[in-house]
């Protein structure tokens, strides 16, 4: 992915998914098409410490950490090889 929106949370009430959703729903609006890769800071991924290869969450897009972004942040956009 080399282009993406970031998506500002900082929800305490909202768990990841949700706030993932929100911000997948907000890009589909905006861009006309469903993101489908997510970049958020490894500490938004309970239970991780190290970074993660992705996985795949409910709504279809597959969360990867990245010490890069910060916290209550998501980049969200299309990975083009998947």
């Amino acid at each position: 992915m080399n282009i993406g929106m970031l998506w500002f949370d900082n929800d305490p009430k909202a768990d990841l998914g949700v706030k993932i959703q929100r911000a997948a729903q907000y890009y589909r609006e905006k861009y006309g098409v469903n993101p489908n890769l997510c970049f958020v800071h490894p500490s938004m991924l309970p239970g991780k410490t190290e970074p993660s290869n992705g996985e795949v969450r409910n709504s279809g897009v597959e969360i990867r950490s990245n010490g890069s972004v910060l916290p209550n942040h998501l980049w969200l956009g299309v990975n083009a090889a998947g």
